[in-house]
């Protein structure tokens, strides 16, 4: 029989991301902890630390609804994560381009003078490591090409939107209890009790 083949922690982030964005939706670690092992092959054992894992890098994100915890990420998210870090990339560039300009036109004066210095190998090791640097972050930067910041405003709608559907459904849990206090006169704790509503169930901020 051979030996299943054993997926890293790298990958497991992507698969889980790609859940994610495939489902657009919201889920409890429960939730997660029978999709990803069925849809994305991540052992149950592992969902907890790779989402945990995601939330700490600001790849997804979580927020607790009355006693119950969720988490999503839309594709917008990676994208606006992917901006940051090609805004970084633009500034680094930018230090650097003005350092090595710099340090050519010193360069440029001391070949006029034509004088191997120590000086100058200095300024022209400088220059290799700069240059160096500067291809690196160009190559970054089109990693990053396909950032959108539109995007971040689709996702802000997306979560505003569910939102007030979680507020519509808390709504229309404190009626059904108003009804039922009414017309079988029970006690608030008897209908949370009765149909596993939490004690805390409030509207979202």
């Amino acid at each position: 029989m051979s030996k299943r083949k054993q997926v890293s922690a790298e990958e497991k982030r992507t698969r889980m991301l790609d859940l994610f964005h495939e489902k657009k939706d919201f889920y409890q670690l429960k939730e997660l902890e029978k999709i990803a092992p069925k849809e994305k092959q991540i052992i149950v054992q592992s969902v907890k630390d790779v989402i945990q894992n995601l939330v700490d890098d600001g790849l997804v994100d979580t927020d607790k609804i009355g006693t119950s915890v969720y988490f999503w990420s839309f594709p917008s998210k990676a994208k606006i994560a992917k901006k940051n870090v090609l805004d970084n990339a633009k500034t680094k560039l930018d230090e650097y381009q003005k350092k090595l300009d710099k340090n050519l036109e010193i360069i440029k004066k001391e070949k006029l003078r034509k004088e191997i210095t120590d000086e100058r190998q200095a300024l022209l090791n400088k220059l290799k490591a700069l240059n160096e640097e500067k291809s690196r972050l160009e190559s970054e930067l089109k990693k990053y090409e396909d950032s959108n910041p539109v995007e971040y405003e689709r996702m802000k709608k997306s979560i505003e939107v569910a939102k007030e559907a979680g507020n519509r459904w808390t709504d229309n849990v404190f009626s059904v209890k108003s009804w039922c206090k009414k017309k079988f006169f029970l006690e608030d704790s008897v209908i949370d009790k009765q149909f596993g509503i939490p004690g805390d169930l409030d509207y979202i901020e």
